[in-house]
């Protein structure tokens, strides 16, 4: 990808200096993510809340990490959102690092943060890529309550290496429950994880996750390639092939998904994946209305049944 440009004049100069004046943090700079310039400059940003410190040290993950990081400013949720609004995204993504020393893990200072942003700018698309709460299902049901779109979590990488990837505190399991509950505490909510490969995952056991993603009802997956931030994380153990990548993305496609992202370079939170899911989301609700037109009941129509116990039926108004 190229560098980003530096430039007050470009879509990333204005949002980087926005951010900063309004001491917010995103997830792209944090987790050096290598393609900073092309998302910023195409008009999207992902936002950090609660902080730039996370609770848990996940061995792939470039954010620091504290078991007590600042308490978390109290002003961000309605900061973020007035700056959202007015730099006049269509799409956003609220993301975080962990806060296990939060009750809720965060979840209420998300949902506010989503409540005051759909005042702000009603028709603006709210992605909210989460924690798994350490799984309470509180916290899940509060955050997919606040008219966010899309509740994303990522499961990382396949059952076997859930211990030598991610924080003893994450799960396979626990990050299954929290995609389902999120589909089932909201209807018509969407839900979206990733799966980072080269960790040493074999074909079958990405194929046995992407079904159990499918199982627990998930609409939207990314599969990138692992890259190791530094020398004191978690080593690359394969460079999966393009070709490889397209595989997984077909076999996706036929197991159901609404959509998937499948690239070497593609991250969790994408341009590419958040065009589409903007389209697809407008589009679904669009189609929802033209049927909302044109449903019946049946409560218009007059049924009267005869002395000789058949029944007629005439047609009311709007029929």
């Amino acid at each position: 990808p190229r560098p980003p440009p530096e430039s007050q004049e470009t879509k990333y100069g204005k949002l980087k200096s926005g951010l900063r004046e309004l001491g917010l943090n995103t997830v792209c700079e944090e987790a050096m993510c290598p393609n900073i310039g092309e998302c910023w400059n195409g008009g999207t940003g992902t936002i950090m809340l609660l902080g730039d410190t996370c609770t848990r040290a996940c061995r792939f993950c470039a954010v620091k990490t504290d078991n007590k990081p600042p308490a978390p400013d109290p002003e961000e949720p309605f900061n973020t959102a007035k700056a959202i609004a007015e730099w006049g995204l269509d799409y956003v993504v609220l993301t975080s690092v962990d806060r296990d020393d939060m009750e809720d893990g965060g979840a209420d200072h998300f949902a506010r943060t989503v409540q005051y942003l759909k005042v702000w700018e009603p028709k603006i698309l709210v992605e909210c890529l989460v924690s798994d709460f350490q799984g309470d299902e509180r916290s899940v049901r509060h955050l997919v309550g606040s008219g966010l779109d899309v509740y994303a979590h990522n499961i990382e990488t396949v059952e076997r290496l859930q211990p030598f990837v991610r924080d003893h505190r994450a799960g396979y399991r626990q990050s299954l429950k929290v995609l389902r509950k999120a589909k089932e505490f909201q209807e018509g909510v969407y839900t979206k994880t990733s799966i980072m490969l080269g960790l040493g995952e074999s074909r079958e056991e990405v194929i046995q996750t992407m079904e159990d993603l499918r199982e627990a009802k998930v609409d939207v997956l990314t599969l990138g390639q692992y890259l190791r931030p530094s020398d004191k994380h978690l080593a690359v153990e394969e460079y999966v092939t393009p070709e490889q990548f397209d595989e997984y993305r077909e076999i996706g496609d036929a197991m159901g998904f609404r959509y998937v992202a499948s690239g070497p370079m593609v991250r969790s939170s994408y341009k590419a994946g958040e065009f589409f899911l903007e389209h697809m989301i407008k589009g679904d609700r669009e189609r929802a209305e033209e049927l909302a037109k044109t449903f019946r009941t049946g409560h218009q129509d007059v049924r009267e049944l005869a002395d000789d116990g058949t029944l007629s039926t005439t047609k009311g108004k709007g029929s």
